[in-house]
C-alpha cells in the first residue's frame, strides 16, 4: 500500500507511441508521490512526456509499465468499471480543449458532474466558483454562445464542483487573458492551502508553475529536476539547464 499522506503515487511510469525506428518513447520511468493537500506543476519542452504522464496518472492512457496510486487505490489494476467510477468520484479533469456538451448550458455543464455522482449541491461552493471565474452572467449561455476563455472557466468549474481528490489541469490558464488566468491559478491555489485539495498541473508557463508547491521538469520522457517552493526565476532557470535537444518538435506527448 501506498504511504496515508500520499494522495497521488507514480512508479516507474514507461509509455512508448509506435513501433520499430518510428516508436517514441513517451515515458521513461517516472517515479513521483504527492502528498495531499499540494500542488504540483509538471513542466519540460514539447514532446518531453508532460501531458503522456497527467493522462496516464489520471486513468485516461494505459500503461506500458508501472503503477498509479491515488488514495490508496491502484488504478493500473482496476477494471474498465471501477476505473470510471474513481474518475467520476474522486477525480476532476480541466482539459485545455473544454469538452463541454453542447447542448447544455454553461450552468448544466458545470453542474453534469453533481448530477452523474448523485452529489447534493453545495449551493456556496456553486457560487464561490462561478463568482471566483467571473462566469456568473454567462450560466444561461450555451458553449457556442461563450468565447474560448469563457468556456475554459466553464470547464474548470465543472472540474471543481465535486471537490474531488484530486484535479488534473492541463495547461488550465491557456486560452485566457492575463487577469482571467490569474484567477484561475489564485482559485487552485485555494482550492490547496484552503480546501486540502490536491492539484497536479501541465503547464508551460513559468508564472503558473510559480504557483505550486513543487515544480517536476521532464524531458525525454524522464525527470530531470524538481523546485520545491518554485519562483518564475527558479523555474527559468531549471529550464535554461536543459540540453539544447531537449527542445525537440512539438509532439502528441508533449
Amino acid at each position: 500500500m501506498q504511504p496515508s499522506e500520499a494522495a497521488v503515487r507514480a512508479v516507474n511510469l514507461r509509455k512508448m507511441y509506435g513501433s520499430g525506428e518510428a516508436a517514441v518513447t513517451a515515458l521513461g520511468g517516472v517515479d513521483l508521490e504527492v502528498a495531499h493537500g499540494s500542488f504540483l506543476a509538471v513542466m519540460g519542452p514539447s514532446g518531453s512526456g508532460k501531458s503522456t504522464l497527467m493522462q496516464t496518472m489520471a486513468g485516461l492512457d494505459s500503461l506500458d509499465a508501472g503503477e498509479v496510486w491515488i488514495e490508496g487505490t491502484n488504478i493500473t489494476r482496476l477494471r474498465d468499471r471501477q476505473l470510471t467510477r474513481m474518475r467520476r468520484d474522486r477525480i476532476g479533469f480541466i482539459f485545455q480543449s473544454f469538452n463541454l456538451i453542447p447542448t447544455l448550458t454553461a450552468e448544466q455543464n458545470i453542474l453534469l458532474p453533481l448530477k452523474i455522482a448523485r452529489q447534493k449541491q453545495d449551493k456556496d461552493w456553486v457560487s464561490l466558483v462561478v463568482k471566483e471565474l467571473g462566469i456568473g452572467e454567462r450560466l444561461n449561455h450555451r458553449p457556442h454562445e461563450l468565447s474560448g476563455g469563457q468556456q475554459q472557466r466553464v470547464a474548470i468549474a465543472r472540474a471543481v464542483m465535486t471537490q474531488p481528490a484530486v484535479v488534473f489541469a492541463d495547461e488550465p490558464t491557456g486560452n485566457l487573458d492575463s487577469g482571467s488566468g490569474t484567477r484561475i491559478l489564485h482559485l487552485l491555489r485555494d482550492m490547496v492551502s484552503g480546501l486540502g485539495q490536491t492539484v497536479i498541473m501541465v503547464t508551460h508557463d513559468p508564472k503558473a508553475a510559480s504557483y505550486a508547491d513543487e515544480v517536476l521538469i521532464l524531458a525525454d520522457g524522464k525527470t530531470r529536476e524538481t523546485i520545491q517552493e518554485p519562483t518564475q526565476r527558479a523555474v527559468l532557470e531549471a529550464l535554461s539547464r536543459l540540453e539544447p535537444d531537449d527542445s525537440g518538435d512539438e509532439e502528441h506527448t508533449s
